[in-house]
């Protein structure tokens, strides 16, 4: 081989290696922005099981979910979250629940689980009265009409009404206006609450609400599969 043939053999090796690397820190660079790609995520729903119902109301109410995720084509949280929510709810004893976005009311019957436990209600919004109307017959089906309260409206303005202390609010509606439900129903997150909020992803989170939730000292926030987690601190 010749030394001019040689350079460039070297010339292109160095190339291919500084290559290798930018695609590796990139790749590092945006699982520490973005979180663990995808696909470790959804490994970590296959360690998961089916939930399985401790009693009969249980096992109702499960295969009600169900049913709801076959035929109603309207956009709910992922069983995952529901159970998350769930799991939330009945581990702080939750009491008072705010819901803004009922959609088909999916996961407002995951929350309803805990409720029917801890004795506690829920009041959900939603502003469209077909899907508002679907998710009384659903929460009626799943025998949650009595601690479920549904109300059809905007929620920027019905809320303004709600006076009693606060456990959980869960935000799944009009993404800009996070902040503004926030801003009116924090006040009333007794300590030890949470605020938790879906689709927060890189796509989707509103920067006003991000910096709201991350830069206050009264307030802890991680963020895990698009669920916000924020906690009102003691």
């Amino acid at each position: 081989m010749t030394r001019k043939t040689n350079r460039r053999a070297l010339v292109v090796g160095g190339v291919a290696i500084v290559l290798v690397l930018g695609v590796l820190l990139s790749s590092a660079l945006a699982q520490r922005r973005f979180g663990p790609p995808r696909a470790t995520r959804e490994g970590d729903a296959q360690l998961e099981k089916p939930p399985v119902p401790k009693d009969a109301n249980e096992k109702k109410v499960l295969e009600i979910l169900e049913n709801i995720r076959a035929t109603q084509s309207y956009r709910n949280v992922p069983p995952e979250d529901g159970r998350l929510l769930r799991l939330l709810a009945e581990s702080m004893n939750a009491q008072n629940i705010i819901e803004v976005g009922a959609s088909t009311g999916y996961s407002a019957i995951w929350m309803g689980l805990a409720l029917q436990k801890t004795g506690g209600k829920m009041t959900t919004y939603e502003i469209d009265a077909g899907r508002a109307a679907i998710a009384r017959a659903n929460f009626e089906r799943a025998g949650m009409a009595d601690i479920i309260t549904l109300v059809e409206g905007d929620a920027h303005e019905e809320v303004k009404s709600l006076k009693d202390p606060i456990d959980i609010i869960f935000l799944d509606a009009d993404k800009q206006g996070y902040i503004d439900y926030l801003d009116k129903l924090l006040p009333l997150v007794r300590p030890g609450g949470l605020v938790i909020a879906h689709n927060i992803t890189p796509r989707m989170a509103d920067p006003d609400y991000m910096k709201a939730i991350t830069t206050n000292p009264n307030l802890e926030t991680i963020v895990r599969g698009g669920v916000g987690l924020t906690l009102k601190k003691h």
